[in-house]
């Protein structure tokens, strides 16, 4: 594991898919060496990607790729599908659109499957974006399912994150009403050669308006995109650079750090509890009696989950 490690810390490609594979399986040995590598990490400016299904965001990133190398920048991806409820199985289509991006040793692209966790970023994100950063990708750009809600946990971990919308399918309206505008730094129109992309534009630009949190230090733009031929690709790209800049020049690099440090913590905790307790409901007698109470209705669930906090101290 030693030597999987200095050499990721050389750039080898090899050692980062490796080790990727072992963090996403949750493996002693991914973990072992994401506690070894984290001192190295801190730098890589992470872009989340967000918007509904449909949306282009596969080609987006696509494009984004080249405008990026051409400034010979490398880039890591994380493309997140979502599991097949059946199988658990992902699509992982990711894969096959940005293949032209595989022959280019600048690039990185790893796409892993939800595996049922809801929030459209799969648990072992953080730890595969902690490899790259070690690995010194300077740009990780991070893919969502981008289902609604489940859209808006990418803002946890990144520290711009670009809200995709598509003219046409009233995507707008519905992610106003999910709230998913309300993490993006800034929002695209992608497919904008199609009808109906300046109602939107004008739409979204209106929502903007109307929020009662204006940011002082950054004005969120609406940007038009044609992924597929490159158009307006250049621009999103200053505008990744440009909040980058703002957000060190600020000082609100350190607390989006901080907030994505707090993420991960709070959910490894949250999986340990879970998997502890839910051993524990099978091995303790205690607890066991207690759930066994809570179905035969002898106690409300309330009162035992009280009982229990008091007993851990965690009230």
């Amino acid at each position: 594991m030693a030597g999987l490690v200095d050499r990721l810390l050389t750039g080898d490609m090899r050692a980062l898919a490796r080790l990727a594979t072992l963090v996403e399986a949750n493996d002693p040995l991914g973990v072992l060496a994401l506690d070894r590598l984290y001192h190295h990490t801190g730098h890589a400016h992470v872009v989340g990607i967000t918007g509904p299904p449909g949306a282009g965001k596969s080609t987006l990133i696509n494009a984004l790729i080249g405008a990026v190398r051409q400034t010979e920048r490398r880039v890591g991806v994380i493309a997140v599908d979502p599991s097949s409820p059946i199988s658990g199985g992902a699509v992982l289509g990711d894969r096959i659109r940005m293949m032209e991006q595989h022959t280019d040793s600048g690039v990185f692209i790893r796409s892993m499957a939800t595996r049922g966790r809801l929030g459209g970023v799969a648990a072992a994100t953080a730890g595969i974006i902690h490899l790259m950063d070690a690995a010194s990708f300077p740009l990780i750009l991070v893919e969502t399912i981008g289902t609604g809600q489940d859209g808006v946990d990418i803002a946890s971990l990144a520290q711009t994150v670009i809200v995709v919308q598509v003219p046409g399918l009233g995507d707008g309206v519905q992610a106003i009403k999910a709230g998913v505008l309300e993490v993006g730094d800034i929002l695209v129109v992608n497919k904008a050669d199609r009808p109906g992309a300046e109602e939107l534009s004008r739409l979204l630009r209106q929502t903007l308006s109307l929020s009662l949190d204006h940011n002082q230090l950054w004005t969120i733009p609406v940007r038009r995109t044609v992924a597929a031929t490159g158009d307006g690709i250049a621009r999103l790209v200053e505008d990744i650079d440009e909040h980058q800049a703002m957000l060190r020049r600020s000082g609100e690099w350190e607390h989006r750090l901080f907030r994505a440090a707090q993420a991960e913590v709070l959910s490894q905790m949250r999986r340990e509890i879970d998997l502890r307790l839910t051993s524990a409901s099978r091995e303790s007698a205690p607890i066991a009696d207690a759930i066994d109470g809570v179905s035969h209705r002898r106690i409300s669930p309330n009162t035992v989950v009280q009982e229990l906090l008091s007993k851990l101290d965690l009230r």
